[in-house]
């Protein structure tokens, strides 16, 4: 891991970002559902190749700050710079065409589908021909399926995935379909691939293993990781820089050294410590 040096605004970033314009940008985010407050003051940075954690206890609002980075909820107040453009008012789907990928905490594949063909509704974004030529299977068409199949057995491939390319996406293992999800958030080609609690359900083999692919993501594709993990073992080990939310507003920041000794993340995960028997 580089060390972690700071920006001229104060974020930290890891030492092979510091020239780099940030992947992801947050500055007083903040949703509100009817009175309640969900989020609020929200500000992070990523570098372009960091590998970050955001973690909290249930409940803090780490997936609903997803739902916001992907614009599947549109944010009361406060920016999100994506590549050093603003994604206000954008579809998901045009902020998934500007660059951030995302999985989920419970798994979205087309479960009837075969392996290969999850990936490639993944290459929507690399794929230039449309439906018109999709109908009459023109020379540009069938060029451009060629190219998908074999960008997807790549990807496969990288996950020692491509036996299963034909295989249906809901009769894998759970552990296999956690990758599937993961390659096709990067079939969109990202700058930044968000992985939400993407050890869940897993063994701790499976959970090493993830770990190594993680680290594979970033160095292969020169991308960021951003993920919400409950495994602290995982997070501690491959995360470089960790933001903590508790109650939808952030209490920590730093390196995974100076988040294990924190006070407020101790108190947030534990509460607090009681004064002395029988005191609650």
């Amino acid at each position: 891991m580089d060390k972690m040096v700071p920006y001229p605004s104060g974020a930290i970033v890891p030492e092979r970002d510091v020239e780099k314009t940030p992947i992801l940008e947050t500055h007083h985010l903040g949703i509100d559902f009817g009175g309640l407050t969900a989020v609020d003051e929200f500000s992070i940075t990523v570098g372009r190749t960091e590998i970050s954690g955001l973690i909290g206890p249930n409940g803090a609002g780490k997936t609903t700050v997803f739902n916001l980075l992907t614009n599947v909820y549109q944010p009361t107040r406060g920016t999100i710079m994506l590549d050093g453009k603003q994604t206000a008012g954008k579809t998901t789907a045009q902020v998934n065409r500007m660059g951030i990928a995302r999985t989920f905490q419970n798994i979205r594949l087309f479960s009837n589908m075969s392996v290969l063909d999850n990936v490639k509704v993944g290459l929507h974004n690399s794929i230039k021909e449309g439906f018109f030529a999709s109908i009459t299977h023109s020379l540009g068409y069938g060029k451009a399926e060629k190219k998908a199949n074999e960008r997807a057995l790549q990807l496969l491939d990288f996950f020692s995935m491509a036996d299963m390319a034909n295989a249906e996406a809901g009769s894998l293992p759970y552990g296999a379909q956690r990758r599937l999800e993961i390659v096709r958030a990067l079939a969109t080609n990202p700058g930044i691939i968000l992985l939400d609690e993407p050890a869940a359900g897993m063994n701790p083999s499976e959970t090493a293993e993830l770990m190594e692919n993680i680290r594979r993501i970033r160095d292969t594709f020169n991308i960021a990781v951003m993920l919400i993990e409950h495994d602290m073992s995982l997070v501690m080990n491959i995360c470089e820089g960790i933001c903590v939310l508790d109650h939808g507003k952030i209490i920590a920041k730093g390196t995974p050294d100076e988040i294990k000794s924190n006070p407020a993340v101790i108190e947030a995960y534990l509460g607090k410590k009681k004064e002395a028997d029988g005191n609650a």
